[in-house]
């Protein structure tokens, strides 16, 4: 993948080394959304996930991150990438009429953080809040990628990052609501449509990336390759099997890697938006 002539931009929030804001209260509205994030996206067990972000006692604290481009070449590397995935995004809205917000900022943590939806930790994966309107990545992630699910190298991490951005662009047109409004667990359900829809957004930035950047940020096929293991790799089916030993559909919350693969693909191969409408689409 090539990235290391791209731009960037400085929205990235860097609180690595902050460790986690004290907190009061108990697990509140907010912990229960990340314990379903952390669900949502890895199959993490809510239990678990709550009994991680339960200690505090009320609203959790939120420190504040060192703002602009980080010194090092992790930190550099989301900064580019997300510059170019908003580079994307503000060009399809005006070609739409309409004048894309980026994301208030991409913070980057280790081992937990306080987030506008309750504290943040790393065993959750990757997650977008939409309460705070930001993106939240560990990036000891990147090796959990490789090692566990099997899926290595810069596109497959590119690929996170313009999923997690896909998510803000819901948040932005509404679709996050209509998610909500359809149910969050089921193969047909809200929360498998929004998941599959912000795959097939990282795949609109994929069709675009070379272009709004000057070809300073371009991926090849095998990168392209590399971003459908990721997209694989964290299908509910594969997650269920590994962590359960069997499938059920019923409890779904992403799709299939097979689903998730194919919608990926279509926003590569359209470039359009319009094709990423898994809210109508007749097959799933």
């Amino acid at each position: 993948m090539r990235w290391q002539g791209g731009m960037g931009g400085g929205n990235i929030e860097d609180r690595r080394g902050l460790g986690p804001a004290a907190g009061v209260g108990g697990l509140g509205a907010g912990g229960v959304i990340l314990a379903l994030i952390g669900y949502f996206f890895f199959g993490i067990d809510p239990s678990t996930t709550t009994s991680v972000i339960g200690g505090g006692q009320g609203q959790v604290a939120q420190q504040e991150g060192v703002r602009g481009t980080p010194a090092d070449e992790a930190g550099r590397f989301v900064d580019v990438v997300s510059t170019n995935v908003d580079q994307v995004w503000t060009e399809v809205f005006r070609a739409n009429g309409q004048q894309y917000r980026p994301a208030e900022s991409i913070v980057i943590y280790d081992r937990a953080t306080g987030t506008g939806c309750g504290m943040g930790q790393s065993a959750m994966g990757p997650f977008y809040c939409p309460a705070d309107r930001k993106v939240y990545l560990d990036l000891t992630f990147w090796q959990e990628l490789e090692t566990k699910f099997g899926a290595g190298g810069e596109a497959a991490r590119a690929y996170v990052i313009a999923h997690e951005i896909g998510h803000h662009v819901q948040n932005l047109t509404g679709a996050s609501e209509m998610s909500r409004r359809m149910g969050a667990r089921g193969a047909e359900s809200g929360a498998v449509r929004l998941e599959l829809q912000a795959d097939c957004y990282a795949g609109i930035w994929v069709h675009h990336a070379a272009r709004v950047s000057n070809g300073q940020v371009a991926l090849d096929p095998r990168d392209i390759e590399d971003g459908l293991r990721a997209a694989a790799a964290v299908g509910d089916d594969a997650l269920q099997s590994r962590s359960q030993g069997r499938v059920m559909p019923d409890a779904f919350t992403h799709g299939t890697s097979e689903q998730r693969m194919r919608w990926f693909r279509v926003g590569v191969q359209s470039g359009d938006p319009n094709a990423c409408d898994t809210f109508r689409a007749a097959r799933l």
